[in-house]
């Protein structure tokens, strides 16, 4: 019988502990992402481009501004929406008519006059970041450094600040032991797997990634 019980003690394998040792650390926390739903790359200017056509249709914007403002949409890598569609959804605003609107009004201009008094503390407008999924490019530095691949002006925003990998068909980030750390989606992590849809925030910097 003991004869029999030795080679199955010795045939138990220990590759899964060997695995973990050989694991890259991820945050892969449960808040980083409340929801399994994820977002195809592309939707964010996608959406976009979705108000340019309804502007267009409303006589808001020629054929060749919205080809201009398509352009700012799909060339670059970094995009700011404001530049986009920010002077659109100010035509496209509706002042309140009646006593019925009279509490939207108010809040309307409780939020204006909030805006006013917040301009000595403006935050930076999140930017979308449009990321290529096809495995093109691999490796991106994100920073305030003038050789970044991504070069951001915030202050809060290291020089070196994070990197991105491509990897295995998804996008992870860094954090390069930057001063004021990354989040995503609200979360900070060290080291993150990134998926379309998610805001990540470099310091102040958010980039809602595309």
């Amino acid at each position: 019988m003991a004869a029999w019980l030795g080679p199955l003690r010795r045939s138990q394998p220990h590759r899964p502990a060997h695995r973990r040792r050989g694991a890259e650390p991820m945050d892969n926390a449960l808040h980083v992402r409340e929801t399994g739903h994820m977002l195809k790359p592309g939707s964010s200017r996608e959406r976009l481009a979705g108000t340019l056509k309804a502007a267009f249709a409303e006589g808001l914007l020629s054929e060749q501004t919205l080809s201009y403002r398509l352009g700012m949409l799909f060339g670059p890598r970094l995009i700011e929406p404001r530049r986009v569609i920010g002077d659109l959804a100010l035509r496209t605003r509706r002042r309140p008519a009646g006593l019925a609107s009279l509490a939207s009004a108010l809040q309307a201009m409780r939020g204006e006059l909030e805006a006013i008094a917040s301009r000595e503390r403006p935050e930076p407008a999140p930017l979308v970041l449009a990321l290529d999924w096809s495995g093109g490019q691999e490796d991106l530095l994100v920073g305030r450094g003038p050789a970044c691949d991504i070069a951001l002006s915030n202050l809060t925003v290291s020089r070196r600040h994070a990197r991105l990998i491509f990897r295995d068909g998804t996008w992870i980030v860094n954090d390069l032991a930057s001063k004021n750390g990354i989040t995503v989606n609200g979360a900070q992590v060290g080291r993150c797997q990134l998926r379309p849809g998610d805001r990540l925030a470099l310091g102040l910097q958010v980039l809602e990634i595309d």
